[in-house]
């Protein structure tokens, strides 16, 4: 009997799985808002210098009144367009610019000096950002993306740290400290007075976002049986969609960035609240040798879903059998090394590199970056987060019937060359380039689908996680670089879209050199990686993905196999990968 049999026993998706997914789904929602949060908290306004003046002028919000307008032109030199530039004034006033009209000729260039007295900034979107509260413009506007890139860097800590404690002390008591950390850190983000401890506690929210999305993918995926895991992912990964509406509404609801801020992490005093009502993994409990705790457990479950005899036929013989057949494979230990050790592995591990780098650097390259389609930050934060539901219906289908490669290629070279799109776009074409913007990260969305998935079923059972652990870290050092490459548009405002879209192109080809593997048998060691690669040698070249994804034999007494008389077993794919595939799923987009 294995594990997953002794779940259908204790009830199956019974009405405990059902409480426990619900409650694991509320603080994996918010996830999506923490991401984000900076589009709306690090928005920079329209600014200029601040003008000395006693007069109703000096206010921000005035600059549309005509004679603030033409009064500002004696202080603020002005560009083509007849805008007030924003990070130079005049060494003194210019009285005699008074007498030209918006049509008159350019005056004779006077003495300028960079913002010496500050900025003043317009209010009618966004009352408060650390940007206005901290002046992170002009010389000092790569803070803003410096922020965010800590941000990320903390994800990637988290992920490390707290991946590895959870397999140590339990899913349960780092979920609840990992909400505890959130709801604080969070918090005190809200409440701190400059820049500096700002990114201290964005580092530690970070943190706490990996620590979150680890455990509680871990608790819904392990108390989930086999067949109803693909639901379980698909309602988790939507979870984060609607998170995004969240953010959304609540920005539009809540201009200050004190108050979002505080807003979006308090909630998290709730989830640790509750928390102590989560059951912690029997699954971990029998990996780390307490199957006593492991057996009652299973009991309380089995008691909730209303299965009472299995209740009572539950024993500890019954839980050593299983961990004895699961076991092996999942506790061994391989080096990270055994990822290129052969030229199998070697093709693969590189080619995956570039896959999950690019798909994490080009999203979050357009999602941080929404200030630059000319429409409503708020509406299109919303149509980014509504465009991730049918994108992950439809790689779902196109990774079933077409396979994994042509959908991890396709998906990259088409959100690469929709991102590039912009590049000849003009910026007064709002609509076009909101297109393509939306498509781009719908494209990536569904790469993202697929990569969890796809990385999985390439690497064999000994090396999976440690491949999937991979993965993970090229994907968030992809988030750290994102927003960094914005600053490149100093020396060309096409130049970031450029990195951006060429970064997806590039590893949607290098997608066409990893093999297929839609009904393809799940390897177990690296020695069925190297035999699978060379019975399918042909189907390594670049333009396989458009031919016949791959075949899988029939044997003689009906049951699926590899031709070689070689049983094919869901269970083979194991819980781990599983684990993974959701919680990257969820904390990496998107």
């Amino acid at each position: 009997m294995t594990f997953a049999q002794l779940l259908d026993q204790a009830g199956g998706m019974g009405r405990f799985q059902v409480i426990n997914l619900v409650l694991l789904c509320l603080p994996m929602l918010l996830m999506a808002p923490h991401n984000l949060l900076q589009n709306f908290t690090a928005a920079v306004p329209g600014h200029r210098c601040r003008v000395a003046s006693n007069n109703a002028c000096a206010d921000g919000n005035a600059t549309g009144n005509s004679d603030c307008t033409a009064l500002l032109r004696v202080f603020i030199p002005q560009d083509r367009d007849w805008v007030p530039q924003k990070c130079w004034r005049f060494v003194t006033p210019q009285w005699q610019l008074l007498e030209f009209n918006s049509t008159g000729p350019v005056p004779t260039e006077a003495d300028q000096e960079p913002c010496l007295d500050g900025w003043t900034y317009e209010g009618q979107v966004f009352t408060s950002t650390i940007v206005t509260e901290w002046d992170l413009v002009c010389d000092f506007r790569s803070l803003q993306q410096l922020a965010q890139s800590i941000y990320m860097a903390g994800v990637l800590v988290g992920a490390i740290v707290f991946g590895g404690l959870s397999d140590k002390f339990g899913r349960k008591a780092l979920l609840l400290w990992s909400c505890f950390q959130m709801a604080v850190a969070g918090s005190c983000t809200a409440f701190i007075p400059s820049f500096t401890p700002y990114c201290v506690f964005r580092f530690l929210t970070g943190m706490a976002v990996s620590g979150i999305g680890l455990n509680c993918v871990s608790l819904s995926v392990e108390w989930t049986p086999m067949r109803s895991r693909a639901m379980v992912s698909m309602v988790t990964g939507y979870s984060y969609s609607i998170g995004q509406f969240v953010l959304a509404g609540a920005a539009y609801a809540i201009r200050d960035w004190r108050w979002l801020q505080l807003a979006v992490s308090l909630p998290y005093f709730a989830f640790f609240l509750y928390g102590w009502w989560f059951t912690e993994s029997a699954r971990w409990y029998a990996t780390a040798g307490k199957l006593d705790r492991a057996l009652r457990e299973l009991q309380k479950v089995a008691w909730m879903n209303g299965q009472k005899d299995c209740q009572e036929k539950l024993s500890l013989g019954v839980l050593k059998a299983n961990l004895q057949k699961e076991s092996p494979l999942a506790n061994a230990k391989f080096p990270v090394a055994d990822l290129v050790r052969t030229p199998s592995l070697r093709r693969i591990t590189v080619c995956l590199c570039f896959v999950w780098f690019s798909t994490s650097f080009a999203y979050y390259g357009l999602a941080m970056d929404l200030q630059n389609f000319g429409v409503s930050v708020y509406l299109i934060q919303v149509i980014f987060g509504a465009v991730d539901i049918p994108a992950k219906l439809v790689a779902f289908l196109v990774i079933c019937y077409s396979g994994r490669r042509s959908a991890q290629a396709l998906s990259l070279i088409l959100a690469g060359l929709s991102i590039a799109g912009n590049i000849f776009v003009s910026h007064d074409m709002q609509i076009l380039r909101t297109v393509f913007a939306v498509f781009g990260k719908g494209c990536l969305g569904a790469s993202f689908n697929c990569v969890f998935l796809y990385t999985g079923e390439l690497y064999p059972t000994v090396i999976r996680q440690t491949g999937m652990g991979l993965g993970n870290t090229m994907a968030r050092v992809g988030g750290i670089v994102a927003p960094l490459v914005r600053m490149s548009s100093e020396y060309s405002p096409s130049l970031p879209l450029f990195i951006y879209a060429m970064a997806p192109i590039i590893s949607g080809v290098a997608a066409c050199f990893l093999p297929e593997t839609l009904d393809a048998p799940l390897p177990d060691t690296i020695e069925d990686v190297e035999s699978r690669s060379v019975a399918n040698e042909s189907c390594y070249s670049p333009c396989c993905f458009l031919i016949a994804s791959s075949k899988f034999f029939v044997d003689q007494d009906g049951g699926r196999g590899d031709g070689n008389g070689k049983e094919l077993t869901g269970e083979t794919f194991g819980v781990k990968l599983i684990e993974s595939h959701i919680f990257e799923s969820i904390t990496q987009e998107q």
